[in-house]
């Protein structure tokens, strides 16, 4: 049994690393929030010790080494602009460190972690689930067995609705979440240079507050891909259906199903961790050099190859800015 802390534990995704935690047979000891809605640590380790204060979580976590509650790990679930930070805290509190995506917002990022795991010994893991998903592997190893010549055109149409609290939060400011594609896409990103090889060229024709769309041309693929977070780009099926979000990738014109078996793919992600196979810092960085190119280029406009979606009108920023 390994003995886990998490910072973030009141946020989004935190559930799912404690089902994970939980599910692989390890115990959290120590958990840290700035906000104290945790009541959902009595479902999984209701004895684990909670702070809102950052100086006294370390104090308690420092006081435990030599115990048998010493941490092997720290999980961390906090905004993405505070992942470098706690990161090398993790690893200079003397614990491995599993990290939510992205694991950084910025590329030059990732070599400043890897020193620091060279000065403390210890490993850094981020979570790449889309890699372990059945259906992907199985996509990859088609494509590995396709003629070496093949190259696939690829539709990838992801929009999950969000209302206007959003942009109130850390999310809604792009110097803190790295804007729509980071925040929402940085999976996608990866899973698509993971299975069809390495970026050639990267266009961006729309990026907005609540969108983007754009071309990217991977080593056996053309990539068309429209992300957003606003309702009103939902299709009429999926509206009618009462759906708030759409996730699609058609590949060759055919769709891609890959919905089901998202749950668990967490779980699957620590015991492949746990187990000396999980995805480290190096297999982090293509998708952020990605979504940083994407974030930081200059919008082309309806030129060239464009996603169908990437036409719909442009909305103002609910807030005006």
């Amino acid at each position: 049994m390994k003995n886990f802390a998490l910072i973030g534990v009141a946020g989004y995704v935190a559930p799912r690393h404690l089902r994970a935690i939980s599910g692989t047979g390890n115990r959290l000891v120590a958990a840290y929030d700035k906000f104290d809605c945790v009541g959902i640590l009595d479902s999984y380790f209701p004895d684990a010790s909670f702070f809102t204060e950052q100086e006294l979580f370390d104090r308690h976590c420092t006081k435990l080494n030599g115990t048998d509650k010493a941490i092997d790990f720290l999980s961390i679930c906090t905004p993405n602009y505070l992942h470098d930070a706690h990161m090398r805290y993790g690893l200079r509190m003397g614990a491995d460190v599993i990290c939510e995506k992205p694991l950084v917002l910025n590329p030059w990022n990732i070599d400043g972690l890897q020193t620091v795991e060279r000065d403390t010994g210890k490993r850094i893991y981020t979570i790449l689930q889309l890699r372990l998903h059945e259906s992907i592997i199985a996509l990859k190893k088609r494509v590995e067995a396709a003629p070496a010549d093949k190259t696939y055109d690829v539709d990838l149409t992801y929009i999950t609705s969000r209302g206007n609290w959003y942009y109130t939060s850390w999310k809604g400011d792009v110097h803190k979440s790295g804007g729509v594609a980071t925040n929402i896409g940085i999976h996608f990103y990866d899973m698509l240079q993971w299975v069809f090889g390495g970026v050639k060229s990267n266009i961006v024709h729309v990026s907005s507050h609540d969108r983007a769309a754009g071309y990217i041309e991977l080593d056996r693929a053309r990539v068309r891909y429209f992300l957003s977070i606003n309702a009103d780009t939902l299709p009429r099926h999926a509206l009618e259906g009462g759906k708030r979000t759409y996730r699609v990738i058609k590949i060759d014109g055919e769709e891609f199903e890959f919905s089901q078996g998202f749950t668990e793919l967490h779980t699957e992600s620590y015991r492949q961790i746990l187990a000396g196979n999980g995805f480290g810092v190096d297999d982090a960085r293509a998708a952020i050099n990605m979504v940083y190119d994407i974030r930081n280029a200059k919008p082309v406009g309806l030129k060239g190859d464009y996603h169908p979606l990437a036409r719909l009108p442009l909305t103002k920023h609910p807030f005006g800015w």
